[in-house]
């Protein structure tokens, strides 16, 4: 009986004794979230903001914008005097023609270009007529036989019209001072012939000129 009595106290110190429970554990997550540790107790120090990329493109205010800059004006330009040994610019159109006293030796000068005949025919008409009176020319161009005499009183005519309105002179009073017959180009074409073959066939032009000027 002394023998089983301490086993029994022995016993029952053991499950007097406090047991240790999972709670004590379970606390201990617990109790680190509530209070952490000196390391994660420190700030964490925050990144710097970025500037605004607005601020970067904004020029100082003392220099302005190139486009608002205004044009610089172009200076007028002077016009430069002629020489004394240059001829002045001709007038505009428009401007009144000054119309001076006709002179004793005045030429007047009437051209016609590409008269459908060749320098040579035109030559042997106008022979006829250089040195002569506009009277007179008129007779012999009228009575010629040739077909380019047709053009030369034409021509005369109008050296006697640009007399009378551009010079103030009477037409009846003028006299042939020179009359010439210049080779104008020549228009090529070509015929057909026997055999295949081929001629030119060459149309010639003149320039004819007359020269008046009053009788002395």
């Amino acid at each position: 009986m002394s023998d089983e009595i301490p086993e029994v106290e022995a016993a029952g110190e053991e499950s007097a004794a406090p047991v240790e429970t999972p709670a004590a554990e379970s606390s201990a997550p617990g109790e680190m979230n509530a209070t952490p540790s000196a390391e994660d107790s420190e700030p964490v120090a925050a990144k710097p903001a970025r500037k605004p990329r607005a601020a970067k493109a904004e020029a100082p205010e003392a220099e302005t914008p190139a486009a608002e800059t205004p044009a610089r004006a172009r200076p007028a330009r002077a016009r430069k005097a002629p020489a004394a040994g240059q001829p002045q610019a001709a007038p505009k159109r428009g401007a009144a023609k000054r119309r001076e006293a006709p002179a004793a030796d005045a030429v007047v000068r009437a051209q016609a270009k590409y008269v459908r005949s060749s320098a040579r025919k035109a030559r042997l008409v106008c022979d006829n007529i250089r040195g002569k009176s506009v009277a007179d020319a008129r007779a012999i161009l009228a009575h010629t036989p040739r077909a380019v005499a047709r053009d030369w009183s034409k021509l005369l005519e109008s050296a006697v019209a640009n007399a009378e309105n551009n010079h103030d002179l009477d037409g009846e009073d003028l006299v042939i001072k020179a009359v010439h017959a210049d080779e104008g180009p020549t228009i090529k074409r070509f015929q057909p012939r026997a055999q295949g073959r081929a001629t030119k066939i060459r149309k010639r032009t003149a320039h004819l000129t007359i020269l008046l000027t009053p009788k002395n």
